[in-house]
């Protein structure tokens, strides 16, 4: 039997990058997925036909998870489908990078709804029904930056050690209802973002990890699959990072 066979899971952000490699990894391991883009449609919908090629229920959903009314629409919506939701994945966020002096109040505001206020809107949403299933796992995806902060990303760093903080908190209220909650959160890895900068600024950064080079987005997906499976039933309010060692 597949690791995730017979869960249904919701990934938010899985048109590109980690939320993908997530989809694609949770189907492969035999979990029915449905999952949320918002700019990227034709993507969107090629991962929809790449997944049930994979012979699992698709479904992808044109949802913004930042807006509180979408996300309640969205969990409506998804348990009409699929009927239960097993495992949520919140991924979806953005950066807008840049030094405090010159950072605007938008990009601070934008970046804290789209990376933090999203978890809060998709999680509040699902409870109520893992609560009557008396069982669920949640996946935040945090970074490193939320971990140990990062010049230049003072909005993107505050928003993911948000999510920390809120995961942990959920899963103190939601521990004796067998509902999980932990956070991955991924340290320098190869996605479509990091292939635009230098190369000169790459290998510094890979200097800093132990390992000396960076993760992928599927090393990513296949601990936010452990979290999601049977396989970590006792293990909730926790930050596993995926790093390399960056932090040793």
């Amino acid at each position: 039997m597949k690791l995730l066979e017979g869960k249904s899971a919701l990934i938010t952000g899985a048109s590109k990058g980690i939320g993908r490699a997530i989809a694609l990894k949770f189907a492969e391991l035999g979990a029915n997925v449905a999952f949320t883009y918002l700019s990227s449609v034709e993507k969107g919908q090629a991962l929809e036909k790449e997944l049930s090629d994979l012979g699992v229920k698709a479904k992808g959903f044109r949802s913004d998870a930042s807006d509180f009314a979408a996300a309640e629409d969205l969990i409506k919506n998804y348990l009409e489908d699929f009927g239960s939701l097993d495992v949520l994945v919140n991924n979806a966020g953005i950066t807008k990078d840049g030094l405090l002096m010159r950072m605007s109040e938008e990009q601070f505001d934008d970046v804290i709804r789209v990376n933090l206020k999203s978890v809060f809107n998709l999680t509040k949403a699902a409870t109520r029904s893992m609560m009557k299933q008396k069982k669920g796992s949640i996946v935040n995806i945090s970074s490193v930056v939320g971990v140990r902060g990062n010049a230049g990303q003072a909005n993107y760093a505050a928003s993911k050690a948000g999510i920390i903080g809120f995961t942990k908190s959920v899963a103190l209220e939601l521990g004796s209802r067998n509902i999980r909650a932990n956070v991955v959160a991924p340290g320098f890895i190869e996605t479509e973002m990091t292939a635009q900068l230098d190369e000169k600024v790459v290998d510094e950064w890979k200097e800093g990890i132990p390992l000396k080079r960076p993760g992928t987005a599927i090393e990513v997906a296949e601990a936010v699959a452990f979290l999601g499976s049977d396989m970590s039933t006792y293990i909730t309010g926790q930050v596993v990072e995926i790093n390399g060692g960056m932090n040793t």
